[in-house]
């Protein structure tokens, strides 16, 4: 198979998501899938084997959940991919759609649902954050509302108790918690001050069963705690070196399955409630998208490895589902490299091709967020980059998670240039150990990736050959007045403020200031939709880098980043291996 041949299977090849399933019928199951080109949602009967394709939108369906009892299945319709919409529902069997609520569209902050017909639902829109209770044949009643970023996080199986996450205190990156009842009384809260975030995840699956599973920040990492919101009673679960982490309920409600990310690799554990006692499940070496326990006690789970390409498991050893179609051609393995850092030691990823010899072409990708982390996880990016003679260098910058809460709360008062000086640290590690070139290296990234790329072109012109940046924020304030409100509650809680309240910080945080330092050749990707990084302040950062004549491409698509069509995926990823072999000249 040749090259280009061979990165296009990566991204053509099906794959889907863990199937998820009704806690009270847990042989109806729901997955997202790739199968028909576009990412839609599927119900399997796990009885029979039959699936089923639930959604057909021509832009994917990203949002979706089961209810209890297996008798409905919900998915998020937004406009064309613009993350702005609505709750839609079908029978499990099949059937007509049916709108969940008669509300005014809004972005999709979660969906919580009881056993007894009774949903929350959250949406932002017009710099309101609300939640709604929503019970068929009543009207929506609103439950909750605030100008700070809240989302409901669960509801009781008998739809007693809601769990709500909020950033009432100012902090949307350390929410509190709350828990109220139908009526909006509150019944508990936990709230354990500045930088020490509580986030809840599920109550326990069991009728009558008012515990409920969150995670807290008390020693400065994420932990799970158990809560009983009504008696107050709380059970911390002490987890040494718990670096990223997720935790759900086992069927029984005595146990926890634990998955925790560290390094960039996955491990899972089982926690008894009843003795105390953390056990490891065997699993290979990679990372762990998801896992859920079934009832029996397995654990299932999406594994893939940055060498092999995904597949669903089970902790009973055997392959749970196969998506249809041929597999994705494997890649290459990364090695791991530790730098030292003015903030400390600095985590990165290396993957080289396999043809030509170092010191390579090199791109640095960097990951979105900031709060999220390069892993050894299998990425059609990376592999078609490799495929195309680059080294691909990924670094876990101060503000990644996965390596404590100090790490990734890192980012405060110089916020992007506190990562830059880490992703300069590695380059200097890379280019110094022989394998990158320093005249072949390509800055790239999407999102706060992207947005990390125009930065560092204008403030470190001199490391970088050129620079691709997808969906990436140019101007800090022009971004702020249009993007969507959980984005803007997220920009207060990083820069301090409002642009009015911390202007300075904005304007020195935006690459926009910095344009006139611009030298290397830039791509820019961007959704013309884009509620997250919107178009408007990216027109505003190309119109200067045109001012001052600086060499430039643009590409504008009509789906918000991260397109859930795959043939939109493969036209930008064949732009940006042109454009790098076009300016950094592989071998």
């Amino acid at each position: 198979m040749k090259a280009e041949e061979r990165w296009q299977a990566r991204f053509r090849a099906s794959g889907m998501t863990l199937p998820s399933w009704a806690r009270q019928a847990p042989n109806r199951a729901i997955y997202r899938s790739n199968a028909t080109g576009t990412w839609e949602v599927y119900a399997w009967d796990r009885v029979t084997g039959v699936t089923r394709q639930v959604t057909d939108r021509s832009k994917g369906t990203a949002h979706a959940a089961i209810d209890p009892t297996g008798q409905w299945i919900y998915w998020f319709a937004d406009t064309d991919g613009d993350e702005f919409g609505v709750w839609w529902r079908q029978p499990f069997t099949g059937g007509p759609d049916e709108l969940v609520a008669d509300l005014p569209p809004g972005q999709p902050g979660g969906i919580a649902m009881s056993a007894t017909g009774v949903a929350a639902i959250s949406l932002a829109s017009e710099g309101r954050f609300r939640i709604h209770v929503v019970r068929e044949g009543e009207p929506a009643r609103l439950l909750y509302e605030h100008t700070e970023a809240a989302w409901v996080a669960d509801m009781s199986l008998d739809g007693s108790l809601i769990a709500i996450n909020h950033g009432e205190y100012g902090d949307f990156r350390h929410p509190a918690l709350r828990v109220v009842r139908q009526s909006g009384e509150t019944v508990g809260e936990l709230y354990d001050g500045p930088t020490k975030g509580v986030i809840g995840l599920h109550f326990a699956p069991v009728l009558g069963d008012r515990r409920l599973l969150a995670l807290h920040e008390r020693r400065h990492r994420h932990e799970p705690l158990v809560w009983d919101p009504v008696t107050g009673e709380q059970r911390e679960i002490w987890l040494r070196d718990s670096g990223d982490l997720h935790a759900e309920w086992y069927d029984d409600a005595r146990g926890l399955l634990i998955l925790r990310d560290s390094r960039g690799r996955s491990y899972l554990h089982r926690y008894d409630l009843a003795g105390g006692g953390l056990t490891l499940i065997e699993t290979p070496h990679g990372v762990i998208e998801q896992a859920l326990p079934r009832p029996g006690g397995h654990v299932e789970y999406s594994w893939s490895s940055a060498s092999r390409p995904p597949v669903i498991r089970s902790s009973n050893g055997q392959v749970v589902v196969n998506a249809s179609g041929p597999p994705a051609p494997p890649s290459v393995p990364v090695e791991d490299i530790d730098v030292e850092g003015e903030g400390g030691l600095i985590h990165a990823l290396v993957s080289k091709p396999e043809v030509g010899t170092a010191p390579f072409p090199t791109v640095f990708l960097l990951h979105g967020g900031p709060t999220a982390h390069d892993q050894d996880a299998f990425s059609p990016e990376v592999a078609a980059w490799v495929d195309a003679g680059f080294a691909v260098v990924r670094v876990n910058y101060r503000g990644s998670t996965g390596y404590g809460s100090a790490w990734r709360d890192a980012l405060h008062g110089d916020v992007g240039h506190i990562e830059l000086a880490d992703v300069a640290a590695v380059h200097q590690c890379v280019v110094g150990r022989g394998i990158s070139d320093p005249a072949r290296t390509v800055l790239a990234g999407s999102a706060w990736g992207g947005y990390l790329t125009l930065l560092g072109l204008g403030t470190q012109p001199d490391l970088w050959t050129a620079g691709i940046a997808a969906v990436p924020i140019a101007c800090h304030q022009t971004s702020y007045e249009d993007e969507a409100e959980s984005l803007r509650a997220y920009h207060r809680a990083l820069l301090g403020g409002s642009p009015d309240e911390q202007p300075d910080r904005y304007a020195a945080s935006s690459p926009i200031t910095y344009v006139d330092q611009v030298k290397s050749p830039l791509l820019i990707l961007a959704g013309e939709n884009d509620t997250r990084c919107p178009l408007r302040q990216i027109e505003k950062y190309v119109a200067k880098l045109a001012e001052h004549g600086r060499e430039h491409e643009v590409y504008t698509y009509d789906a918000i980043r991260g397109s859930l069509v795959v043939a939109e995926r493969i036209t930008q990823m064949a732009l940006q291996l042109e454009f790098a072999r076009k300016h950094a000249n592989p071998h």
